[in-house]
C-alpha cells in the first residue's frame, strides 16, 4: 500500500485530513511516527507558496509522497487580515488560538457588524519525483465576538454559519468535513491523489 505523509504537526488538521482520506487505499502516516520534528517557515506570498513550501520539505525529509496544507481567516472590515499571518496573528510570543481570538474580536470593536469573512486553504500535494499539485478550497461566514463550541480549533469558535446557525466550534469532524475550507481543497485535490495511486 502507497503511503502519504500528512506533513503537519497540528492535531486538529490531522484529525480533519486523515478523516477526509480514510477510505482511500493509502497508508497514512504523520512526523510523529516517522519521528521528524520540524517547522517550516512559512515564508511565501500566498497560502500556495506556503503549502508548497511545507509539502516540499517534509517530502524531502521523508522521502513519502506528502501532503500540507496553508489556511487563514480572511476578515473584510480588516482588509482581509489575518490572512497570512493568521497563526501569527498575535505578536506576543507563545501567544495561544484564545489570545488570537481575543485579538481579533478587539480589532473588529469598532466597526459595524456583521462582520463578514472566509476561510481560505491552499493544499499542495509534494511526490518524491519532484511533482507538485496544488489546490484550493474556501467558505464563507462572518466573525462573532462570542465564543460558541469546542470542537475545532484556532478561530473556529468565532467563526459562525449564518445559514447553519452555528460556529464551526459547534460542528463535529463529520459535518465540518462536509463544509469545510480545508475540506473543499483536499476534495479539489482529490484527482491527483488518484493520480499517485495509479502511478
Amino acid at each position: 500500500m502507497k503511503k502519504l505523509l500528512i506533513a503537519t504537526n497540528n492535531p486538529g488538521k490531522l484529525s480533519e485530513i486523515t478523516d477526509l482520506l480514510k477510505d482511500f487505499p493509502l497508508e497514512l502516516v504523520t512526523p510523529h511516527d516517522l519521528h521528524i520534528d520540524m517547522d517550516v517557515d512559512e515564508t511565501g506570498g500566498t497560502y500556495d507558496e506556503n503549502a508548497c513550501l511545507k509539502a516540499a520539505a517534509f517530502m524531502k525529509s521523508s522521502g513519502l509522497a506528502s501532503l500540507a496544507d496553508d489556511t487563514g481567516l480572511e476578515v473584510d472590515a480588516l482588509d482581509g487580515a489575518p490572512g497570512l499571518h493568521s497563526k501569527r496573528y498575535a505578536p506576543e510570543s507563545g501567544a495561544t488560538d484564545a489570545d488570537r481570538r481575543k485579538l481579533l474580536v478587539k480589532n473588529l470593536e469598532k466597526y459595524p457588524s456583521p462582520w463578514s469573512a472566509r476561510f481560505k486553504c491552499s493544499v499542495a500535494l509534494a511526490l518524491p519525483e519532484g511533482s507538485m499539485q496544488i489546490a484550493q478550497g474556501a467558505c464563507e461566514g462572518e466573525i462573532i465576538p462570542e465564543e460558541r463550541g469546542m470542537q475545532g480549533f484556532g478561530y473556529d469558535s468565532i467563526f459562525y454559519f449564518t445559514e447553519l446557525g452555528k460556529t464551526m466550534g459547534e460542528l463535529n469532524l463529520s459535518e465540518k468535513n462536509r463544509i469545510s475550507h480545508r475540506a473543499r481543497a483536499v476534495n479539489n485535490l482529490i484527482p491527483a491523489i488518484e493520480e499517485y495511486l495509479r502511478s
